[in-house]
């Protein structure tokens, strides 16, 4: 038996990275997985490969009738929804002398807006299911500073999480963030600041980057019944960068 046997996920940002992590662990889990993103030709391809048990739709998270109409398709192909991870997300190696008011503007949509509309939009489907639980995708740098425009929404997702934590736990919904640290994914190895990021990760006290895969096991305790009585809080998993 998985971890996630006959529950109803939404995986946002889910085509590749960390995102497509989470859905093949949790389509292996047992659970049923609406895998949304921008990217059509890798979520189509994602979801055929792993079959009839994910299905994907395109969606831009920061609009809330895009978030209307993922709920309805998700309800319609699999039933009420128990879990939501919000995945997407993008960052910009830009300092703030450099970043322009569109550029920031940008970030704090699909970083943070996304979020807040993500938790709105699945509250009635998790009544229905009785209880469900979210995950928020933030990152270490919600914990330390970092780079403008990214570190702001990271730290922007751990405090709305604890505030839906709160606001949410009487309906059996529970909320929590995962923060990780330098994980090896397509946004780090494709980005502008690789070489940068290679130097640094011999700093980190594990000294090597994490895999998607390790960020993935944490997001699935979190969505399964094994992490029942944790709510409003972070799950860091950064090498011990933050313990340094």
């Amino acid at each position: 038996m998985g971890k996630l046997d006959g529950k109803v996920a939404i995986v946002t940002g889910g085509a590749r990275g960390m995102g497509e992590s989470h859905v093949r662990k949790f389509a292996a889990e047992g659970a049923k997985v609406i895998l949304t993103d921008l990217n059509v030709e890798g979520g189509r391809a994602l979801a055929e490969e792993l079959g009839e048990s994910v299905h994907f739709v395109k969606q831009d998270v920061t609009k809330a009738e895009d978030w209307k109409m993922v709920v309805e398709e998700a309800e319609a192909a699999f039933g009420p929804i128990e879990i939501l991870v919000n995945n997407a997300g993008i960052s910009m190696a830009k300092t703030i002398f450099d970043m322009t008011e569109d550029e920031y503007r940008k970030i704090v949509e699909i970083n943070q807006v996304s979020v807040f509309l993500g938790i709105k939009a699945v509250i009635p489907s998790m009544q229905k299911a009785g209880g469900g639980s979210i995950v928020n995708i933030s990152s270490m740098n919600g914990l330390v500073g970092g780079a403008p425009g990214y570190t702001d929404t990271k730290f922007a997702v751990r405090g709305l999480t604890k505030s839906a934590a709160l606001q949410l736990a009487g309906l059996g919904i529970r909320v929590n963030s995962v923060h990780p640290g330098v994980i090896e994914t397509p946004m780090v190895t494709e980005g502008d600041a690789i070489e940068q990021i290679r130097e640094f990760a011999k700093q980190i006290p594990l000294r090597r980057m994490a895999r998607s895969e390790e960020v993935s096991n944490m997001v699935l305790f979190l969505a399964s019944d094994d992490s029942s009585y944790s709510t409003g809080s972070e799950f860091v998993i950064d090498g011990g960068l933050t313990a340094m």
